[in-house]
């Protein structure tokens, strides 16, 4: 029986042209981040096991691709099995996200970086997910961050790069959700939380878009949280805006945490071109998030565009002491989906048509010369179904043809048609 020659489920190939449009994509958003002061890194696609299972990654943990330690045996895996502990077989994973393998680079290189280090990271991540459309196991995440900065620069300086990105990229009418773990942790104790169950209440808030108020409620109740008044609050909140705090005399209302919200529309008032939206319902799944939190929300799509926030007690987990961190990733998967292709460079792209016995030295030469002039070019030996071969090279990224006939003297003789 002949194997299987799909790739693993939740990975994909691309074609040429879909790996064109992603490297102009990308290529987009690493000249914008460059831009504004970010220098780009590289980590390991793998780091330890011990690090990516720390509690560092949220429910991503559970996610993790290991890796097999060298020489194990029947006996090693019988014993992992008795125990439970089935880790105790891989020293290393594949990274899930940027954000750990970035907390560890800092405090490796720590002495040989700048006081405010702003860093980019572009690359693949992987994690066992249920695969969906929109949802892959290997995927690109472009990410930066700004380690150093407890101010609110580091906030403004992320916000203002990403949205100059998206503005780079052609993606018009995106707007920034932002809220802050404050808020949160003020809100749940307004309903009476447990500190110890405010993690595992904030998961169930964060399905808000999914189940309804009605949903979180009834998940809160399941936790044997008191739930009055909750449904209420939520129904609320869920208008809430920038004018909570404005009204003269009027007191904050008692689930804000006011000085929090101060520091959110001081954001606003420092990124007056970005369209910042408050959501006091705004969760962010990891839990390493300790303030200021946002996602990056257009107006056709019922998901994300990517997200971030401040994370100030992760790499305190390496050095022995905090420093303050934020980052904002954008989700390059969906938001390549959305483009369309790079119609520069398809401008600048023609095929060579010719016949089966010319001669190959004049093609190249006639090649070069174009090359040399900017284009970008590909020879294409005429066929019985020309449109064929035509549809396929327009399909391909190309824009135009010319046939090299033997009245062609040089390059400036081609005569070139669109393939539109």
């Amino acid at each position: 029986m002949a194997s299987s020659v799909n790739p693993p489920r939740g990975m994909r190939d691309f074609l040429p042209r879909e790996k064109a449009a992603r490297e102009h994509a990308l290529g987009v958003i690493r000249q914008s981040f460059a831009a504004h002061g970010f220098d780009e890194i590289e980590t390991p696609v793998m780091e330890d096991s011990a690090l990516l299972h720390s509690g560092l990654g949220g429910d991503n943990e559970k996610l993790a691709f290991a890796v097999l330690k060298r020489g194990l045996g029947p006996a090693d895996a019988a014993a992992a099995a008795a125990s439970g502990d089935l880790l105790a077989l891989a020293d290393l994973g594949l990274r899930f996200d940027l954000t750990v393998p970035l907390a560890r680079f800092y405090a490796t290189h720590r002495a040989e970086l700048p006081a405010v280090f702003r860093a980019i990271q572009i690359a693949p991540v992987w994690r066992a997910e249920r695969p969906q459309k929109g949802r892959y196991r290997q995927f690109v995440q472009c990410d930066i961050d700004i380690i150093g900065e407890a101010g609110p620069l580091a906030e403004i300086e992320l916000i203002t790069a990403t949205a100059a990105a998206l503005d780079a990229l052609g993606l018009a009418g995106c707007s920034v959700r932002i809220n802050d773990r404050r808020i949160l942790t003020t809100l749940l104790g307004h309903w009476g939380v447990p500190p110890e169950r405010n993690e595992r209440a904030l998961i169930t808030i964060d399905k808000l878009d999914k189940i309804g108020v009605d949903g979180v409620v009834a998940e809160l109740a399941g936790l044997g949280l008191a739930t009055e008044g909750i449904a209420d609050t939520l129904r609320a909140i869920g208008s809430a805006g920038w004018d909570l705090t404005e009204a003269d005399g009027a007191p904050a209302p008692a689930w804000l945490d006011a000085a929090a919200y101060a520091d959110l529309r001081a954001l606003r008032a420092a990124l007056p071109g970005v369209e910042l939206v408050f959501d006091p319902t705004l969760v962010r799944g990891m839990g390493y998030y300790t303030g200021t939190i946002f996602e990056i929300a257009h107006p056709d799509l019922a998901y994300s565009l990517g997200g971030g926030g401040r994370y100030d007690g992760m790499i305190g987990r390496f050095l022995g002491t905090d420093v303050p961190a934020c980052g904002f990733s954008i989700g390059f998967e969906r938001i390549v989906d959305l483009l369309g292709a790079d119609e520069a460079s398809a401008a600048n792209a023609v095929v060579l048509v010719h016949e089966k016995d010319a001669d190959p030295a004049r093609l190249v030469a006639l090649k070069s010369a174009l090359v040399e002039g900017g284009l970008r070019v590909r020879l294409e030996r005429r066929t019985k179904n020309l449109k064929a071969l035509l549809d396929r090279a327009g399909e391909a990224g190309y824009s135009r043809f010319a046939f090299v006939t033997a009245e062609t003297v040089d390059a400036s003789s081609l005569d070139f048609k669109s393939l539109a």
